[in-house]
């Protein structure tokens, strides 16, 4: 499965490159009976629907004229805006988020906690600063960036 997600990368990405888009993440998975490959992309504003019916398009004829066919079995090809739940995975999705509202899942627990949300205050290679709310008390965390599992984006309610 990683050398679908590898090669429809190396597929996508000169696409998304001539119109200025970002790449925010491809996924190959089963869910069900299906396989579906989706790329998420973006842009600065927001992309639109159009946009990414063009990338679909590219890409489904692009992936049509490789041999050997990198994806021998059926699927249904999905790109689409990564939403308002964005992940975080580069270092740029980091930086755009310092001061934003996150959710972080984590592999091992602090505080007997795996999840945590608050807002991203800093972050380096090795860990980040976020400040968190419990009750009616904010606490500032540091969090090893090996401990996390997943980090995106959150709407606070």
């Amino acid at each position: 499965m990683s050398t679908v997600v590898e090669t429809v990368t190396d597929i996508v990405t000169p696409i998304l490159d001539a119109q200025k888009f970002e790449l925010v993440e491809v996924e190959f998975v089963k869910e069900g009976k299906n396989w579906f490959l989706r790329v998420f992309i973006d842009k600065e504003g927001g992309i639109d629907i159009e946009e990414c019916a063009f990338v679909s398009e590219q890409l489904s004829e692009q992936l049509d004229q490789c041999e050997p066919d990198p994806i021998p079995q059926a699927y249904f090809l999905e790109v689409s805006s990564p939403g308002a739940e964005r992940p975080l995975k580069k270092e740029a999705d980091y930086q755009r988020a310092v001061g934003e509202y996150i959710h972080v899942s984590l592999y091992q627990p602090i505080d007997g906690e795996k999840q945590f949300e608050g807002f991203l205050q800093s972050f380096d290679e090795n860990q980040l600063v976020m400040k968190t709310r419990i009750k009616t008390r904010e606490k500032e965390r540091t969090i090893d960036r090996k401990n996390i599992a997943k980090a995106r984006l959150a709407i606070q309610f």
